[in-house]
């Protein structure tokens, strides 16, 4: 698709013809182009249409019932923040009350979309001109806000940003231009000195400009964010999805954040101002509690266990590994709590036994800190995933103050 094309399906014609196809279904896309091309369309056309309707069916997930009304490129789709990410980056924006955000690294359009949808006119630029002319369309909603086609490095500041009300959005690309995965997926970089632009570059761009956001990858580690800037890990349905570094008026507090979104919950923050910089340890299994919680994995990436432990005075099993062991029964929107059935070393021969005297057939297995083949291990268990004609029990394989540990847990929320 080139961006001629992308004109046209931007036109009355293309849009109405777009907006009519049926949901895109790969048994009938080859019959559903032939009726295309017979109606008179080219064969640019009748691609684009397709292509398009199978990347709206994609982006259902991502965005909703607003993927319907948007453009997309493979990529763009891939790399776009979810609806849920964009509104949190777009909610601080606002709640600063800048007048204009330049996005630099704008992609398809998502974040300047919830940005413009708060009231903040947006100058998207991406350096790949088919991107940036879909951007363009995806923002027709609202005039003021455009995409062009452009290198971030070319940006200019304002001269008096302060008085402008002008903030900047980053999203350096984290991919690489041409090369993909074994799934087809375009190759994922994670050093940050190999991002586009350069982290030099947005460091360069927060120093002119105070209200300056950067979205860098969950691997970032803590002590690369600036002091007085916050970095925020954001988690969607427990997977980590990003680290975003702010500037200036942007921050909310400094330091560590985590952002916890879940279907059909309320967000959950939490940061270094709730938590324990030490939290206290396990020694043995003898100080395993009744209750297990597991924290989200943005808690853990962010370094921020201590809120867990010092929400539920509890103790942290092992570093880094985000369980946190209680007698406190509470509901936490940033971890998620087990009821503790049993607790034991871990060996192979043990939970075997353990599975046979109680009439399990059927396992959940949960593990961080031990890395094992979890379908070995079920052959050497003797044990499936379904229940079966017996019971089902759901197992967390750990660490506990060194020690390699299986925890018997039932989920309590």
């Amino acid at each position: 698709m080139d961006t001629q094309t992308v004109r046209w399906l931007a036109s009355p014609e293309g849009h109405a013809l777009l907006h009519d196809l049926p949901a895109y279904q790969e048994a009938e896309a080859v019959a559903e182009a032939g009726r295309l091309r017979a109606a008179g369309h080219t064969a640019e056309q009748t691609a684009a249409l397709l292509t398009q309707k199978r990347l709206q069916a994609r982006a259902q997930e991502k965005f909703g019932e607003f993927a319907e009304g948007m453009l997309f490129t493979p990529d763009g789709l891939e790399q776009a923040s979810r609806l849920e990410v964009a509104a949190t980056h777009a909610g601080r924006y606002a709640a600063a009350s800048l007048a204009t955000v330049h996005d630099l690294g704008c992609g398809v359009g998502s974040d300047a979309m919830a940005m413009s949808a708060l009231g903040v006119t947006v100058q998207g630029v991406d350096a790949d001109p088919l991107t940036a002319a879909i951007a363009d369309i995806n923002l027709r909603p609202w005039p003021d806000s455009r995409a062009h086609a452009g290198v971030a490095e070319d940006f200019r500041p304002p001269l008096d940003p302060l008085h402008a009300r002008a903030g900047v959005w980053l999203d350096p690309a984290r991919r690489t231009p041409g090369v993909t995965d074994r799934s087809g997926r375009t190759r994922r970089v994670f050093r940050l000195d190999e991002i586009s632009p350069s982290w030099d570059f947005v460091l360069s761009i927060a120093r002119d400009v105070p209200a300056t956001g950067a979205k860098l990858s969950p691997s970032l580690p803590h002590d690369i964010p600036p002091l007085g800037t916050e970095a925020q890990w954001t988690s969607w349905q427990g997977t980590v999805l990003e680290c975003a570094v702010w500037w200036g008026p942007l921050v909310k507090a400094s330091g560590r954040s985590a952002r916890v979104l879940r279907k059909g919950k309320p967000p959950v923050e939490v940061d270094q101002r709730t938590c324990e910089e030490d939290p206290a340890r396990a020694t043995s299994l003898a100080d395993i509690g009744p209750w297990l919680y597991e924290a989200d994995r943005a808690v853990t990436r962010a370094g921020l266990i201590g809120t867990v432990t010092s929400a539920a005075s509890g103790l942290e099993l092992e570093v880094g590994l985000g369980y946190v062991s209680s007698t406190a029964e509470l509901d936490l929107g940033h971890a998620r709590r087990f009821e503790v059935l049993e607790a034991m070393p871990f060996s192979v021969k043990g939970l075997r036994g353990w599975l046979r005297e109680h009439g399990i057939t059927g396992l959940t297995i949960k593990k961080r800190g031990i890395r094992l083949d979890e379908e070995q291990l079920r052959r050497q268990l003797k044990i499936g995933r379904g229940a079966g004609d017996g019971k089902s029990a759901t197992i967390v394989l750990t660490r506990v103050a060194g020690a390699q540990a299986v925890l018997v847990v039932s989920p309590a929320d």
